[in-house]
């Protein structure tokens, strides 16, 4: 089952009934030229096991303690957005895997060739990923696919920054003399979103197969505490990359991330993708993909599963 993606741009409480979530928009309740019976009937509810992400986008939203527990309980990742509208923070459940402790030493354990080995499937996968979206766009890719071949244990010939130099320079129109920062000009403001959401996803599903999400094979900032979400969620970048694109050829407006600019990312956990030869939900394969982790780190297989783009 696909969970919900919800996003709060508004004024709301958020509180939590029978195993629901409901929504109260204080603007309504609070507006003395409503009639009372609309008023009592001015909420949603929404089942809490159905959702997978909420993001909190404004700085007016009353959230309870007995919501929050809820969320967590069922494994839901709660973005919170600072005043630019940017994620700035992820609230993640310390343990919802029955088999927690053991996945984490085996996690712990894992060692410096098996991590290079898992970090080089997953750059050739980002960069095969990157080719076709590229290639989709009409651009030559031989390059990229030679580098994709070529990536070796740990990538110690940085093959996944050449792949990046080439894609950024490529992607986008060249009057755009894009250039990849988090703090750069637009559409950086859309990457920088779009990762945000997948990060999440990634996250989430870790802590689900019973992962560290601050441990990763190849991340290890020790001020980041989603180092294996950022490891693990390479491969699935260009599905971001692929929303931004479409948006610049477009001509939207994208020098402003609004609401509507928002809505496009919330398509991301639903979707499709190909895993392991079949069509999925985004936010079913990156299960699917950190599950098959826990299986590298358990000794039962030695390959991630990773998405093939379309």
């Amino acid at each position: 089952m696909i969970k919900r993606s919800l996003y709060f741009g508004n004024p709301a409480y958020l509180s939590r009934s029978n195993e629901q979530l409901i929504v109260r928009l204080p603007e309504v309740e609070k507006n003395s030229t409503l009639p009372e019976s609309f008023k009592n009937k001015a909420f949603t509810s929404i089942a809490i096991e159905d959702i997978g992400i909420i993001i909190l986008d404004c700085q007016q939203i009353t959230i309870t303690q007995g919501l929050l527990a809820a969320l967590l309980d069922n494994n839901v990742a709660v973005i919170t957005c600072a005043d630019n509208h940017l994620p700035s923070g992820l609230l993640l459940p310390l343990a919802v895997n029955s088999l927690q402790n053991e996945r984490f030493r085996d996690q712990l354990d894992a060692s410096q060739p098996l991590r290079k080995q898992l970090w080089a499937q997953t750059i050739t996968v980002k960069i095969e990923n990157q080719a076709a979206l590229l290639r989709a766009e009409g651009h030559n890719v031989d390059n990229m696919m030679y580098w994709a071949e070529s990536v070796r244990s740990g990538d110690p010939d940085n093959y996944e920054s050449r792949a990046a130099a080439y894609f950024w320079k490529t992607i986008f129109p060249p009057e755009l003399k894009f250039i990849r920062d988090r703090n750069g000009f637009p559409p950086n403001n859309l990457l920088n979103y779009g990762y945000a959401i997948i990060r999440a996803i990634v996250a989430r599903s870790l802590v689900g197969s019973g992962l560290l999400p601050t441990f990763g094979i190849h991340h290890a900032n020790k001020y980041n505490a989603y180092c294996l979400a950022d490891d693990i969620m390479e491969p699935y970048r260009a599905y971001v990359d692929r929303i931004v694109v479409s948006i610049v050829k477009t001509n939207e407006n994208y020098q402003e991330l609004t609401t509507e600019l928002k809505k496009r990312f919330l398509e991301l956990p639903a979707m499709d993708v190909i895993i392991d030869g079949e069509r999925s939900p985004l936010m079913i394969a990156t299960q699917r993909s950190t599950a098959s982790l826990a299986k590298c780190f358990g000794g039962t297989t030695r390959k991630i599963m990773y998405p093939t783009f379309i």
